[in-house]
């Protein structure tokens, strides 16, 4: 579980400072009724790296949205677990945050470091674990044994470290775009196919001069992936179910349209649900937060306040 650890990654940004000057006195979001305050985002801001070169406006309001977006997902999370499960133990939280710090000596690192890195102030990493033993006491509730093996059962190829390589040609459409857009994009995209199950033109020739994908000069390749976690999941479900050298019909995602062409599997590792029984919930965990997250936007009122 993490509470702000996910916009660590936008350090590579280098956000500028102009942006929290934008934002005024209101809070920078509304989360049925709970209010997330500037200073929050400011805290975070101030963690960031030195901007090199200044950002354009619209750069710095794309990652204002994605930081706040986090910030609204925690604040759902959080409120869901208020009405779930009983607050964490105070000394239990204690003896997550001293376990962190001696696991960062360790490594020779400090809280500090950490904080820096994970782009959080001392105060939300407590946030953070108190979350996670509050999400931890949930799963205990609703997820058993039984259940993580049928969950390890589905998902036995990411566990046996299955890999595909891919390739992949798309039409880059929007899940908004009117029905006729669409239609027609399917029209050209399912032509396309057809003139390379023809031999018309070979499959890299046609993501070369027809994919929306930066993979495009490279025919579409985009290497080895995992059945779970690298791509999206209408993507790796069609993927590995193809066969090598087999291409896929036309595949949906939040990006597209898609034709998908496996050039090579690796064999499984064999493992055993007893040795990853732990990875197993981890990732049966992350499952169940996405799409309880999903649910939860479904009924919040969320009011974001952003220039």
């Amino acid at each position: 579980m993490r509470r702000y650890v996910a916009i660590s990654w936008l350090a590579m940004h280098f956000v500028s400072g102009t942006l929290c000057a934008q934002f005024g006195g209101k809070p920078v979001a509304v989360v049925n009724g709970e209010a997330i305050p500037r200073s929050e985002l400011d805290a975070v801001m101030k963690l960031r790296p030195k901007a090199v070169t200044p950002l354009t406006a619209a750069q710095e309001r794309t990652i204002a949205d994605q930081i706040v977006n986090i910030m609204v997902e925690d604040a759902l999370l959080r409120q869901f677990l208020a009405r779930s499960v009983p607050a964490a133990n105070a000394a239990d939280v204690d003896k997550q945050y001293a376990a962190l710090i001696e696991g960062l000596k360790a490594q020779k690192r400090t809280i500090a470091d950490y904080c820096q890195e994970t782009m959080q102030t001392e105060k939300q990493v407590r946030g953070n674990l108190e979350t996670m033993l509050r999400w931890n006491a949930y799963m205990a509730q609703h997820v058993n044994d039984g259940e993580l093996n049928k969950y390890y059962a589905e998902n036995k190829d990411f566990f046996d470290r299955v890999t595909v390589k891919c390739k992949h040609i798309v039409f880059r459409m929007p899940l908004e775009a009117p029905s006729a857009e669409r239609a027609e994009a399917t029209k050209k995209l399912r032509e396309l196919r057809e003139q390379i199950v023809a031999g018309k033109l070979t499959f890299a020739e046609a993501a070369q001069k027809y994919s929306h994908c930066p993979s495009a000069p490279k025919g579409g390749e985009l290497g080895y992936i995992y059945r779970k976690w690298m791509v999206e999941e209408p993507f790796a479900k069609a993927a590995f179910a193809l066969k090598v050298n087999e291409m896929s019909d036309i595949v949906t995602t939040d990006f597209g349209l898609h034709l998908i062409l496996v050039t090579d599997r690796k064999p499984p590792e064999p493992s055993e649900f007893s040795k990853v029984k732990e990875d197993v919930r981890e990732c049966c965990a992350e499952e169940m937060r996405q799409k309880l997250l999903i649910d939860l936007r479904k009924s919040a009122k969320i009011e974001i306040n952003l220039p």
